[in-house]
């Protein structure tokens, strides 16, 4: 096909969607996917369970787009509607497809070692016109559809359905829709340049870099993605052409130029990604030492493929007791100052330290909410220390928010605050 931009639009099914009983990753991870081999979304669009609204959903994407992927309605029970209607819709008839039938057939007897019954045997049940997308993560086949739409008028619009299970969708899309689309269009990847800052607000960063913006040619856009205390600054080249490569690689230098003293990385990393990395590159280990975070922390850095190499473990000392038995921070200082003080996270990372044997540690202790709060440490009150056997830091925070989005920006700025430690360490 020719180099034209080539248009996707993602549809996902369900009612626990539009209810905000379910959140949709799905069309999220669709996205960064296709726009990673050069496919544009035009749209991601949440349908319920209800027929009408499906039927004109797939007519009005269709007419939009060269690649419409649905998500969602594949299961075995009867509010499962996706692929009754798509076999309507390309005017097709339901039969067995014997590859999936063995599928589902490997699954219940050698997997889960159950008995099947005849509801599951229909999930091999496949459009005569589809082509059928293998699901070696489960039981409901993927199926792709073609049809001439006004916007492929000469050739053909792509209609993949796949299962909304996310672990599933993405097995499908890794091993068979994105190598199928790529050798299906002439496809050129967006040119994607993004770096990462702290400590100065989205409106505060955007009256900093407006002369920057405004001298962009009209090949490359910026984009301001403010997220928990940080900023992503994102270049995107609009067109293929290797000149405008050239100038987006140009102007991100200009722009990490200006911005160098809040920039926390110049690669669309997460926080946790670049602390992981100083510590491997400095054969350094880190602990955590969490009252108000609760684990969250150690999550947040164990998330990382290899981890182990740098993160030893982390004390969970929710209580006063557990601050003073397992971290052996002093009875009086906590009477003295609270288990919300700059002394008690500054005991906390020492004792963390000594119980952990690593090389630097991250204590947090604060008051999350909606309870619990005073006049002198209302709700939001956080202190953050980090250091290692010879030095610690610490801070205080306000936070303004809800328990969950409290934790979460404490969490942030103790990663960013050990980001900074590192860095003065290791340089």
């Amino acid at each position: 096909m020719n180099s034209k931009k080539i248009l996707a639009s993602i549809i996902t099914i369900g009612d626990e969607l539009l209810i905000g009983q379910t959140i949709d990753t799905n069309s999220a991870w669709i996205a960064r996917e296709l726009n990673e081999i050069g496919i544009w979304v035009h749209r991601r669009l949440a349908v319920g369970d209800l027929w009408n609204d499906i039927w004109k959903a797939l007519d009005e994407e269709g007419n939009q787009s060269s690649i419409v992927l649905i998500t969602g309605g594949l299961g075995p029970t009867a509010d499962d509607i996706t692929k009754p209607l798509l076999c309507e819709y390309f005017q097709g008839k339901m039969v067995v497809d014997q590859g999936a039938l063995e599928n589902v057939k490997n699954i219940f007897e050698n997997i889960l070692k159950k008995p099947m019954i005849e509801r599951n045997l229909k999930q091999a049940e496949v459009p005569d016109v589809c082509q059928v997308i293998p699901n070696k993560r489960g039981t409901a086949p993927g199926m792709l559809f073609e049809k001439e739409t006004a916007q492929t008028t000469g050739s053909k619009t792509f209609f993949i359905s796949m299962p909304g299970v996310p672990h599933e969708m993405k097995g499908m899309m890794s091993n068979y829709v994105l190598p199928m689309l790529r050798s299906s269009f002439h496809l050129k990847p967006v040119i994607h340049k993004t770096m990462i800052t702290a400590g100065l607000g989205e409106s505060f960063l955007a009256e900093r870099i407006k002369n920057f913006e405004a001298s962009l040619p009209n090949t490359i856009k910026l984009a301001y993605l403010p997220n928990y205390g940080m900023v992503k600054l994102r270049l995107t080249a609009s067109d293929n052409n290797p000149a405008t490569a050239e100038i987006l690689n140009d102007r991100f230098d200009e722009l990490y130029k200006l911005l160098k003293d809040i920039v926390v990385t110049d690669e669309d990393k997460t926080l946790q990604e670049v602390v992981g990395n100083i510590l491997k590159q400095s054969g350094k280990t880190v602990c955590t030492a969490e009252s108000c975070t609760g684990g969250f922390l150690a999550h947040q850095l164990t998330s990382i493929p290899g981890s182990s190499a740098y993160f030893n473990g982390s004390v969970v000392s929710y209580s006063n007791a557990a601050k003073e038995n397992l971290l052996q921070v002093p009875a009086d200082c906590i009477e003295q100052h609270g288990a919300v003080s700059e002394s008690t996270v500054r005991f906390m990372v020492q004792g963390a330290l000594a119980a952990l044997k690593s090389d630097y540690a991250v204590a947090t202790s604060g008051i999350m909410g909606p309870g619990g709060g005073s006049e002198e440490k209302p709700v939001g009150t956080v202190w953050i220390a980090v250091g290692n056997q010879w030095k610690t830091e610490a801070r205080k925070f306000h936070f303004r928010f809800d328990r969950q989005r409290n934790i979460e920006l404490t969490a942030v700025n103790a990663l960013n605050m050990l980001r900074m430690f590192l860095q003065e360490q290791h340089p």
